[in-house]
């Protein structure tokens, strides 16, 4: 997983038709990887996932494995 402060523009960014309060993620393909940053702060900070890692992910989320998080 990489780190980054900013991002150059140009990101094709996914937020989910759910985000009524504008405090969202955000979610880019950035070459192979995946970019996911906050819509609140456009200057990032930005982590970057392999497309495996985010995979795995949803899948768990779908799984209700995140639940009791939030």
């Amino acid at each position: 997983m990489a780190r980054y402060m900013s991002f150059a523009d140009g990101l094709d960014w996914y937020v989910s038709s759910l985000c009524e309060s504008g405090q969202c993620i955000k979610v880019a393909k950035h070459g192979e990887f995946v970019v996911i940053g906050n819509t609140n702060k456009p200057e990032g900070p930005f982590e970057e996932f392999t497309q495996d890692e985010w995979r795995q992910f949803i899948a768990g989320a779908k799984l209700g494995d995140f639940d009791g998080i939030a």
